[in-house]
């Protein structure tokens, strides 16, 4: 199968006398969607912030494609084609959804910033933008402003300028965060389709929506990895359910 595409080894975030992550080991393979469950608390959004670059660890190590990445800041892990989504949806509300994703673009294929009306009318950029809409759902809101948007259709919006960064793997934090179960199930079939294209680490409290995406899945519990496999071992593994399935609704 060779090499993980990500590798954890025993990473380690300390916040005062709180370990949020403890010693935490992971694979991700190449072109697999690996979940990673929990309850609240458990360090999944700061294990995500660990591989992302916004928090650097205490201890450990992070291999991306080969590369040793634990000190590299966010921005380089993004050049190497690391991007995350966040659980809070962070898109720039006065432009157009297609404006949007243009800009997404545009950071991707270091395009000049010259001037943002040009920009926004280089085909070079709007007709890879425009591709990444019709993919995500969104192609004909194209020239809608972003303020004009659903939650749902924001959260959409979100996910096309993470992967129109042309990413080796997404890191998605929850992407089905507050929505109602349409917009969910809406969100669980753009997904079902990006998985034949993208590597994704997904975090998410959806488990009906985990069950149906994910290859493997990582149950982490008060920062530390329960267990690992495939869904029908996680679903079988009476710890988990202990921890976690079995105390939800």
């Amino acid at each position: 199968m060779g090499e993980p595409l990500l590798a954890v080894r025993n990473l380690v975030k300390r916040f005062g006398g709180v370990t949020a992550t403890n010693h935490v080991s992971l694979d991700v393979l190449q072109g697999q969607t690996h979940a990673l469950i929990g309850p609240n608390g458990a360090g999944k959004t700061t294990l995500i912030s660990l591989l992302q670059g916004e928090r650097q660890a205490d201890e450990g190590v992070i291999h991306f494609n080969g590369v040793n990445i634990t000190r590299c800041p966010a921005h380089q892990r993004a050049q190497l084609g690391l991007s995350r989504s966040f659980q809070i949806t962070s898109v720039f509300v006065g432009l157009s959804v297609l404006e949007n994703v243009v800009l997404a673009v545009q950071a991707r294929s270091g395009h000049s910033f010259r001037f943002w009306e040009a920009a926004s009318r280089a085909e070079e950029l709007r007709a890879p933008a425009l591709d990444t809409l019709r993919l995500i759902g969104l192609g004909d809101r194209a020239e809608t402003v972003t303020s004009n948007l659903s939650y749902g259709e924001l959260r959409q919006l979100e996910l096309a300028m993470v992967i129109a960064t042309r990413p080796r793997l997404l890191l998605l934090d929850e992407p089905m965060a507050g929505m109602g179960r349409q917009d969910g199930l809406r969100i669980t079939s753009i997904l079902r389709d990006l998985k034949q294209s993208f590597t994704i680490l997904l975090v998410e409290h959806d488990m009906t929506a985990v069950f149906a995406l994910a290859d493997k899945v990582s149950v982490l519990v008060a920062g530390e990895v329960l267990a690992s496999g495939v869904p029908s071992e996680i679903r079988a593994d009476q710890r988990v359910r202990t921890a976690y399935l079995g105390s939800c609704g």
